[in-house]
């Protein structure tokens, strides 16, 4: 039942009953914005040296607000604090706990600020921060995959599309199309962080303030950009945390089309690759297996965090300007998507280093799907036979293989030359795996001397 006063409150001037209990736990936020409280802490210190500046504040002022701050954050990290679902949010329970260490100087904090400004710039400084660290994480990865390229630089791999063998091509180079992936991953990463890093502290509510604010120095304090031009848009704008949970499913994405092919080549089925017991787990009734489970686990999490993407588009969708209790709806799904993202990072980078290869599974299964088919017609092709022409004479030869059971490089050339007279002695440097890959010598191919030049182009960029 709801009690007569809400004196307890920052705002509860206006009003006549307390709010209802189930109500104040519903609508408070501080289970999960409490996280943020490093950047609340930096928002507010750098805001009060902004109010001293244009004289709002003394510098005894300034100097006791911030030691206040340096104390509470002390509080926190040691776990001394005590959060209140009744002060509802991080930023409340902490201008709350100042009050009470230096008494009414903490309550001039909030001078020319609003928590929906205070909000804004608070979930900014934590993401880009995250983003940092996310970026460090990619090319963590980056680099375990340029390192087990430059190992397995002239491994021989079956090339698959439609998951049935292709073309040989080099397990190196198969490395560095993952590298590249995570390449367009880091450069979303850091063109998404150049629009987080734009700073709303000084909107206010919603339109800005009537006192003699520096927005301009308030950002230069915080290493923002600059500040936002529109006092509506910056307590209303969401768009940098849909945007960064947009790279980030894509990261995800990334990561996963990995964990699908690490779960494929570890099977008994395809025996190309060891993951490395730590990262794998057994079963409870069959004392045989070895379950991949990081990847599969990496690849369910891409689900979810898919999924936050949904959320956050769906939450912004009907919004009017300027700020609504909705974006309160914006934290939860913007943390799980850092969570997630940070620990598959993590456990690749970790795990990538350590992957062994079955060198000769690999070679047994690049020779059982005529996989040099190609190269035969390129070569026929060379000797003036038309490209269409050179696809049936090898369809024909690929049907006759299948009839026999022998791969095209161990048919002899009197076999060979039953589907045309053109082809000679020289025709086994083509068919053979080596030969294959080693043709592909041009950049973006997967020919060894290619990887290695693929792999100092990337060591570059470290």
């Amino acid at each position: 039942m709801a009690k007569n006063g809400n004196g307890d409150k920052p705002w509860g001037g206006r009003f006549s009953e307390s709010t209802d209990a189930f109500v104040e736990e519903f609508t408070a936020s501080i289970q999960f914005d409490q996280r943020m409280y490093k950047h609340d802490i930096e928002g507010s210190k750098a805001h009060s040296a902004m109010l001293a500046k244009v004289g709002l504040l003394t510098d005894a002022e300034k100097q006791k607000i911030h030691q206040g701050l340096d104390e509470i954050k002390a509080e926190i990290e040691q776990g001394t604090l005590e959060w209140s679902i009744s002060l509802e949010d991080v930023h409340m329970n902490i201008e709350a706990r100042l009050t009470d260490k230096i008494g009414i100087t903490g309550k001039k904090l909030h001078t020319g600020r609003s928590r929906n400004d205070q909000v804004a710039t608070d979930i900014r400084l934590w993401l880009r921060e995250q983003i940092d660290f996310i970026s460090s994480e990619i090319r963590r990865l980056q680099v375990a995959l340029v390192d087990v390229a430059e190992r397995e630089f002239d491994t021989i791999l079956p090339g698959f599309t439609h998951l049935q063998v292709a073309q040989p091509i080099t397990f190196g180079h198969h490395m560095m199309a993952w590298y590249e992936m995570l390449v367009r991953d880091y450069e979303r990463m850091q063109d998404c962080r150049k629009r987080v890093n734009i700073m709303p502290l000084g909107a206010a509510a919603l339109a800005g303030t009537t006192y003699p604010i520096d927005r301009t120095y308030s950002a230069e304090l915080l290493g923002f950009d600059r500040p936002a031009n529109n006092s509506l848009d910056a307590v209303s704008d969401r768009d940098f945390a849909i945007e960064f949970v947009s790279a980030a499913s894509l990261v995800m994405t990334h990561l996963s089309r990995f964990s699908e092919e690490l779960v494929l080549w570890a099977s008994a089925q395809f025996n190309f690759i060891d993951l490395p017991d730590r990262f794998c787990t057994g079963s409870s009734i069959m004392p045989q297996k070895k379950n991949p489970d990081v990847p599969e686990l990496v690849r369910g999490k891409t689900a979810r965090v898919n999924g936050n993407l949904i959320a956050l588009l769906t939450l912004m969708k009907s919004q009017p300007l300027a700020y609504n209790k909705d974006n309160q709806e914006d934290k939860e799904p913007l943390f799980d998507t850092v969570d997630t993202l940070m620990g598959s990072l993590r456990a690749f980078a970790d795990m990538m280093p350590h992957v062994q290869v079955n060198k000769d599974a690999m070679r047994k299964a690049t020779m059982q799907g005529f996989s040099t088919a190609t190269d035969l017609a390129d070569y026929l092709v060379r000797k003036d036979m038309p490209f269409r022409d050179a696809h049936e004479v090898v369809g024909k030869a690929v049907g006759y293989g299948i009839e026999i059971g022998k791969d095209l490089s161990e048919m002899s050339l009197q076999e060979l030359q039953k589907f045309s007279d053109i082809i000679s002695d020289d025709i086994f440097e083509v068919l053979t795996l080596e030969g294959s890959v080693a043709a592909r010598d041009h950049l973006g191919g997967t020919a060894p001397a290619q990887v290695c030049k693929q792999v100092e182009e990337a060591r570059k960029t470290f």
